[in-house]
């Protein structure tokens, strides 16, 4: 097996919390992980160690990272230093792509 050039479509989707489909990829150094969200879903505030950034690739996404809300839609990212509290919902069916840094150990089920 090729171990540099991959297939996204081998990638087995998960349903990491109700209404999030993860295609996940483990680096040495980070977790990329592409998410389908349905409109509606959301992800309640939590915290973990790890540097995110989260990029909407489709969609709207309404973020809160401490005590500021913003909508985040293709124009607009958002990085979160590790062990600030934030979480969201999709107004709209999307897609983002989170960056994690280090690798999420975690998600690695």
């Amino acid at each position: 097996m090729n171990e540099i050039f991959r297939e996204f479509a081998d990638i087995e989707v998960k349903e990491m919390t109700p209404g999030f489909f993860s295609k996940l990829i483990h680096t040495e150094h980070n977790t990329i992980n592409f998410i389908d969200i349905k409109a509606g879903s959301d992800s309640p505030i939590h915290s973990h160690p790890h540097h995110q950034c989260a990029f909407v690739l489709k969609g709207q996404f309404e973020m809160t990272v401490g005590n500021e809300t913003q909508i985040l839609d293709t124009g607009k990212f958002v990085l979160i230093p590790g062990g600030v509290p934030h979480g969201g919902k999709a107004l709209t069916d999307c897609t983002l792509l989170d960056i994690f840094s280090p690798v999420r150990e975690d998600f690695k089920y």
